[in-house]
């Protein structure tokens, strides 16, 4: 039995290409290699560790349970090794830290460059890197190592986590500024009954509009559209086809713009917490842990993302 690891880096791209395409030819082509050469990585790969990672279904290929696990670890490594690569060209350029953040859902970071100055003069040495791949699903960023602290709405701490409040924002309801609606101080449910809606997620949340404003009174909007991405919400709305309810700093440039107006939810208004989520190992010291406090502090005094 050879030292070391059996796979190589090169084995490793394979599974997860395969994992993400399925077929042979549509993965090498995203890996810049032949179908053939593909194929003699694959045997290869199963030779080395005497494991089926693969059976051929038609033109496809089924991933056996090894393969699906393999896949699962090769994500983790490659982007540990992603990481590993750029924190030694930050190094290379000064940062002594280099701390990955991500925000859930929401892509506006109309906030970061004022907290990014912030840190530089309360963190010096330390770097912060955006993955806005992992808004999406942060939480497992997090669980996974993709990411080192993420920002999330709701009171929710996972196993193993550990959570700083940062601050409490409003939902609000925005429209186009020539809608029926603008002017109003809150909408209810009644208001909006009918109403073409936008959401960026159908599942209902306990602290948001579905369980606080729609259920309650009996009254829906009429869901025209789901669109993962809130900034895209907002330019939907801008253009007059639509409604829709997200978080009030997310919205607030294009509504001090002008190009949408808001209205609070509900007439008491529907707050959410956020909070800075990292792993629990990281809670007591070190720079996770620092830039947490510091966005924090950052965020008291700025009243929010906003």
């Amino acid at each position: 039995m050879p030292e070391g690891p059996l796979l190589e880096l090169r084995h490793l791209k394979m599974i997860c290409a395969i994992a993400q395409h399925g077929r042979v030819t549509d993965a090498a082509e995203a890996l810049g290699v032949t179908p053939s050469a593909l194929s003699h990585r694959i045997k290869e790969a199963e030779r080395r560790l005497d494991v089926v990672l693969f059976t051929r279904i038609h033109k496809r290929l089924r991933m056996t349970p090894a393969a699906d696990y393999l896949a699962e670890m090769a994500e983790r490594v490659l982007s540990e090794m992603d990481r590993v690569e750029e924190d030694v060209r930050r190094m290379d350029r000064g940062a002594e830290h280099v701390v990955r953040i991500a925000v859930e859902a929401y892509s506006s970071y109309h906030w970061l460059p004022s907290f990014t100055s912030y840190l530089r003069d309360h963190l010096p040495g330390v770097d912060l890197q955006v993955m806005a791949s992992a808004g999406h699903e942060p939480l497992q960023a997090l669980a996974n190592r993709n990411v080192d602290l993420t920002v999330v709405s709701g009171d929710a701490a996972p196993l193993g986590t550990h959570q700083v409040f940062l601050f409490r924002d409003e939902l609000l309801f925005i429209m186009p500024p020539d809608h029926r609606l603008a002017g109003r101080a809150f909408i209810e449910g009644a208001d909006i009954e009918g109403e073409d809606y936008i959401t960026y997620t159908k599942t209902p949340e306990p602290d948001r509009e579905f369980a606080r404003l729609f259920r309650p009174s009996g009254r829906y909007p009429r869901w025209t559209a789901t669109v993962e991405l809130p900034e895209a919400i907002v330019e939907l709305v801008a253009a007059g086809q639509g409604t829709s309810v997200l978080a009030g700093w997310a919205v607030r440039p294009a509504i001090e713009s002008g190009r949408i107006v808001s209205a609070r939810v509900g007439k008491g208004g529907i707050e959410v917490p956020w909070q800075a989520v990292m792993r629990s190992e990281d809670r007591e010291t070190g720079p996770v842990a620092r830039v947490s406090a510091a966005l924090a502090a950052w965020s008291q005094v700025n009243g929010g993302f906003g």
